[in-house]
């Protein structure tokens, strides 16, 4: 008689982590900046119960969430105007004081530490790691500017006015709370428009712990047409920091070039990872999870690999295994209420329009000739019983994808990995340079005197010998060649040299219309 086996148990959501409890929980910790079922905007140094909610669910699960409370045009150039004020002030505190409170405001960030990476969770579907590590980069990275402030700030003075930053949904502390953080310890007022896909919680609460410690920060909602007048082309913006596409990113270069306006813009490009006359099999093993982390929604994701055709079996022996391994599902779900959170390599992507508009595209790839290498499985996936599923997109893989899909030539910002075939160093070149311009690359090469030689050819801001690049912190720098940033370089020193000025006709490191300077 065969064994029976007794199906798992369903899984269930962990006590203490629903949407209803961090909601609780932030209606405790910053009652000035929640009220009822909304967030409120900053702006004059208070919290305002104005703008517009829009609904909004969890990518998680559907579950109704905080939307952003929009504003208008006319309230947004309100807030701007007050920021000035503030900043007008903020630049004459001592820089003991401001290194004080943005000391003080990490302090209070680290104390909320997992009320902040649970909101992530549920606003943005980060997998419980990844968020608290999203926390901890922008805290341990400001503490790096907060001991080192001083000899960055040697002979520099603030902006004439304050910093706006607009910057995509996907690090909303790591990426825009630690620039403004750093923006404000080098002397700028700080405006910020919170992603319409999501963060608003985890940033409101950021936001109102740093307003208590006396840190000029300024947060509105609202739609990019509605705020970009504003928020871009007042005269009262003394710089303008955009993350995110280079559809939107190409209009505000255009916009704040035409004003002569200080900006750092980081737009997308297609990352590439390159194999030529390679070996070392296992090492790319290991690394191909850790490519896959939230999904690859992250602007120095690879999700393009260029494959010298004579290894392309090498490869698959050591890529398929690696992507057939990756851990997907609901980042809150355990079999029993003591079992810690899953440990995963990514959960759904930011909203379901963008999973159906992926999977469309794959299937459209498919259908004009891209051949289907891996494709995921909702059995691999651990999920809630009944759960909404419509944000989630398992792994997919393609070979050769046709030049008249997306996939071909743009970053897909999602679980989707492309390959193409070289046979001449020319054409491996070539492939990888196939987005003018990207933010990183790898080349996995045995030979070290062909990575010297190859590597000042890839169009990438930071290209690494067999292993990935990251946007980094402290004082690595950051930026990017071609069409995937204009203005100022970041990172580092050059991050306050970038949100400050220096002597007299200075020329900041950075992709300028006129000018591109390397570090």
């Amino acid at each position: 008689m065969a064994p029976t086996h007794t199906p798992a148990p369903p899984l269930t959501l962990k006590p203490g982590t629903a949407w209803a409890d961090a909601w609780q929980r932030c209606l405790t910790t910053a009652p000035e900046a929640f009220r009822g079922d909304r967030v409120l905007n900053l702006w004059a140094a208070s919290w305002q119960q104005n703008g517009h909610p829009l609904p909004a669910t969890s990518p998680v699960d559907g579950t109704p969430i905080a939307g952003p409370p929009r504003l208008d045009a006319p309230t947004a150039q309100q807030a701007v105007r007050a920021s000035l004020d503030q900043h007008r002030a903020w630049r004459h505190i001592p820089l003991p004081e401001r290194r004080a409170r943005v000391s003080a405001t990490l302090d209070a960030l680290t104390q909320h530490r997992e009320l902040l990476a649970l909101l992530l969770v549920w606003e943005i579907g980060k997998p419980w790691r990844l968020a608290q590590a999203d926390v901890d980069r922008a805290i341990d990275g400001v503490r790096w500017y907060v001991d080192h402030i001083d000899r960055l700030l040697a002979d520099r003075s603030p902006l004439p006015g304050p910093v706006s930053n607009i910057a995509s949904w996907n690090y909303p502390m790591s990426v825009l709370v630690h620039a403004m953080l750093v923006q404000a310890l080098a002397g700028n007022a700080v405006i910020a428009k919170t992603p319409t896909d999501g963060g608003v919680a985890c940033l409101t609460l950021a936001c109102a712990l740093a307003a208590r410690e006396g840190i000029p920060l300024t947060l509105v909602s609202g739609s990019g047409s509605e705020l970009s007048a504003p928020l871009v082309r007042s005269a009262e913006i003394g710089c303008v920091s955009f993350v995110g596409g280079r559809d939107t990113g190409a209009r505000i270069a255009t916009e704040v070039a035409d004003l002569g306006k200080r900006h750092i813009l980081e737009q997308e490009g297609l990352n590439t990872w390159g194999i030529w006359n390679f070996t070392d099999w296992p090492s790319l093993t290991a690394v191909i999870p850790k490519l896959f982390d939230y999904g690859k929604q992250r602007c120095t994701a690879y999700p393009r690999f260029v494959v010298q055709r004579s290894a392309f079996d090498a490869f698959l022996s050591a890529y398929l295994p690696a992507v057939r391994s990756l851990r997907t599902g609901h980042p809150l779900a355990v079999a029993s209420p003591t079992d810690p959170l899953p440990t995963l390599d990514f959960g759904p992507l930011i909203n379901a329009a963008k999973a159906k508009e992926l999977a469309d595209q794959v299937a459209e790839a498919i259908d004009r000739g891209a051949v289907p290498l891996h494709r995921g499985s909702t059995a691999d996936a651990k999920f809630l019983p009944g759960q909404d599923t419509s944000a989630y997109l398992h792994p997919v893989t393609l070979l050769n994808p046709p030049p008249s899909s997306p996939l071909h030539h743009a970053e897909p910002f999602g679980p989707v990995d492309t390959i193409v075939l070289v046979d001449t160093e020319a054409e491996l070149l070539a492939a990888m340079n196939a987005s003018n311009g990207a933010l990183v690359a790898t080349l996995s090469t045995d030979d070290p005197a062909t990575y010297a030689r190859l590597a000042p050819q890839i169009r990438a801001f930071k290209t690494g010998h067999g292993t990935p690049r990251s946007r980094g912190d402290r004082e690595e720098l950051f930026g990017g060649f071609g069409a995937s940033w204009r203005g100022a370089f970041v990172g580092g020193e050059l991050l306050v040299r970038a949100v400050t000025d220096g002597p007299p006709g200075e020329r900041l490191p950075g992709n300028f219309p006129d000018y591109h300077l390397m570090p």
